[in-house]
């Protein structure tokens, strides 16, 4: 028989949830919702024609470009930061974890101008670049930069806690039975932390392919050669081509989807990824 002190109890437990899920709705939901139906406003043609454009094709390829570039590197970058911290001890240690967090505290928009001032005509090294045509400012090799910084802390902020909670018991054990230190990560590291690297690898593509703030200043958006998707929907949308606009948006939504949907069933697989997570936090 239930109490009348669980009522209230059990009451309060449904108006959160009610409370959680309207939130949702109306916050992630109703938008994306709203992204399909607006793509799909004027025809399943005129869907395609949007897709299909030159300019828009430039920008997909463009952003497949920085992903290819940007999530390899922060995939070594991420597996060497994190080995080092949840495996050794030594001096900078907290120095190197604040500065793998900083792109999370700066805003785009900020690391981007970061990249102008030191690349860019009147920067730095701007002279220096021009007087050997080397081009990174309005090129690809400034998107490619500032995408990777704000990419940078989703791998290693993954492996850390990760490294942490597992240990150095069978590393050491490998050592001392004659592995080599190569040998001891390709036949113990890697395969421990293999699912938590494949999760911190999808949260950085995602990112990579989605970001707007750093690369809308580094990359001058010249229509056709520095502009990704999402600067690429921002002139369609300022164009007033707002079917055109979702519909470029559509790619987005759908990869935010896609990677929700891996996250999650990465989660239901491996449930100490999200305990190792919030031990870093």
């Amino acid at each position: 028989m239930i109490r009348q002190s669980q009522i209230p109890e059990e009451l309060g437990r449904y108006v959160l949830l009610g409370v959680a899920l309207l939130y949702l709705l109306v916050l992630v939901a109703m938008p994306l919702v709203v992204v399909f139906v607006e793509a799909f406003s004027k025809g399943v043609g005129f869907y395609l024609h949007s897709l299909l454009d030159s300019y828009a094709l430039a920008a997909m390829r463009l952003t497949l470009l920085t992903a290819a570039i940007t999530v390899p590197l922060n995939l070594v970058f991420g597996v060497c930061a994190a080995w080092a911290i949840a495996k050794f001890e030594f001096r900078g240690k907290n120095a190197l974890i604040t500065l793998i967090d900083l792109p999370f505290a700066v805003s785009p928009v900020i690391s981007g101008l970061i990249y102008v001032l030191m690349f860019g005509a009147q920067g730095w090294f701007g002279p220096w670049l021009m007087e050997r045509n080397i081009h990174i400012i309005f090129a690809v090799p400034g998107i490619v930069l500032a995408t990777t910084f704000v990419t940078l802390p989703f791998v290693a902020r993954e492996l850390i806690p990760l490294m942490q909670t597992q240990g150095n018991d069978e590393e050491e054990t490998a050592l001392s039975l004659g592995a080599s230190g190569w040998q001891t990560f390709r036949l113990v590291t890697l395969p421990n932390i293999r699912w938590g690297l494949l999760y911190g690898v999808l949260l950085c593509n995602a990112r990579a392919m989605g970001e707007f703030g750093a690369v809308s200043v580094v990359s001058g958006h010249i229509r056709g050669l520095t502009n990704t998707l999402p600067l690429h929907i921002e002139i369609l949308h300022n164009e007033y081509n707002y079917a055109g606009a979702f519909a470029a948006a559509s790619i987005l939504a759908m990869l935010a989807l896609v990677t929700l949907i891996a996250k999650a069933l990465l989660d239901m697989r491996h449930p100490e990824l999200r305990a190792g997570q919030a031990r870093y936090a």
